[in-house]
């Protein structure tokens, strides 16, 4: 059994997919990249404001799942370029670390192209 999880605090899905799904107490997110969800319009500036939107539109979807990024059990970065990987991991981790947390296992790829030419994509899977 699944339940679509829905939200317009982040980016509506742009093809034949969910923001997320919950199945079995996971939620599995789709890759959030760093759109306006009021704009549907890639933020400006760099890795840093492309991953600090990501990891809002993260956040609303977990919210909206009635879980947060302290249940995130796993995650995958996809990077245009790895040479943004400590810029990126700074944000990142201000979401998932620290203050006794247990950061999430990750994989971080580099990728030669994102949707809307997005320099970061995220997604996550959190328990319920």
């Amino acid at each position: 059994m699944k339940e679509q999880v829905r939200t317009q605090s982040a980016p509506q899905a742009i093809g034949p997919y969910s923001q997320a799904v919950k199945s079995a107490g996971l939620l599995f997110a789709s890759g959030q990249v760093a759109l306006d969800p009021a704009t549907s319009s890639i933020v400006s500036g760099g890795i840093v404001e492309q991953t600090e939107r990501v990891m809002k539109n993260i956040a609303a979807v977990l919210e909206a799942s009635g879980t947060s990024f302290d249940r995130v059990i796993k995650s995958t970065v996809f990077l245009k370029d790895m040479g943004d990987f400590a810029k990126m991991n700074e944000i990142y981790g201000r979401y998932v670390s620290g203050d006794g947390k247990i950061a999430p296992a990750r994989s971080t790829v580099e990728v030669s192209r994102l949707p809307k030419d997005a320099l970061v994509e995220i997604e996550v899977i959190a328990l319920l």
